[in-house]
C-alpha cells in the first residue's frame, strides 16, 4: 500500500512551474501518479500534451475532457508495467515514491527529456505523513539515482514551511548530456 500525500490546493508546485519551460514546446508530458491533476491541468493549459496517470479513477474523472489532456487509470505498482516504451519529452512526479519502478519510470523519457521530481525525504516523519522509510527519499538519493547519463539542472533538499512543514527533495534533470538554459 502506498502512503500517497495529495495536496488539497489546485496550485501547481513552484518547482514544476519553474522548470517546465525546459520541456520541448508542445511536448508530450507524463504526470506520473498525478493525484488531483494540478500539474496535468497546468501543463495542458501551457500547451503541453499531457498524459495524467493515477490509480484513483475518481480523481481522474475531474480531468476528463480538458484540452490536450488524456487520463489513464493505472496501477503503477502492479505486477504488469503499464507502459510500452520511451516517448515522453517530460515526466513530472510530485509527492510519490515507489523505488521498485523508479528506473522503469526514467526509461519513459526520450533522450533530452526533462524529469521534474519533488517528494518527501527522511526527516518528514517529524511533520506527519508520509513517515514510513519506504516512502521517504534518503539524503541525496535523487542525485545518486541520476548520476549516469543525466544532466542535473537543479537539486534541493531540506525543510519547507509552506504550504505545510515538510522535509522534501527536488530535482530537475535532463536525460543525457546537455547544457540547459536556466529558467
Amino acid at each position: 500500500m502506498i502512503e500517497h500525500h495529495t495536496s488539497s490546493a489546485l496550485t501547481p508546485s513552484a518547482w514544476v512551474t519553474r522548470f517546465a519551460s525546459l520541456i520541448a514546446p508542445a511536448g508530450r508530458v507524463l504526470d506520473y501518479a498525478c493525484g488531483s491533476g494540478r500539474h496535468a491541468r497546468w501543463l495542458a493549459q501551457h500547451g503541453f500534451r499531457v498524459d495524467a496517470v493515477d490509480r484513483d479513477g475518481i480523481a481522474l474523472q475531474l480531468l476528463q475532457g480538458l484540452p490536450r489532456l488524456e487520463t489513464r487509470e493505472l496501477d503503477l505498482e502492479g505486477e504488469d508495467w503499464p507502459f510500452e516504451r520511451a516517448g515522453y519529452d517530460g515526466v513530472v512526479v510530485c509527492n510519490y515514491l515507489y523505488r521498485p519502478r523508479f528506473d522503469a519510470m526514467l526509461e519513459l523519457l526520450r533522450p533530452g527529456g526533462v524529469l521534474i521530481y519533488e517528494t518527501f525525504m527522511a526527516g518528514n516523519e517529524r511533520f506527519g505523513k508520509p513517515s514510513r522509510p519506504d516512502f521517504l527519499l534518503q539524503p541525496n538519493e535523487l542525485v545518486h539515482r541520476l548520476r549516469d547519463n543525466w544532466t542535473i539542472v537543479a537539486f534541493e533538499q531540506g525543510e519547507i514551511r509552506t504550504p505545510r512543514a515538510a522535509a522534501v527533495q527536488r530535482v530537475c534533470a535532463i536525460k543525457g548530456r546537455a547544457l540547459a538554459v536556466l529558467p
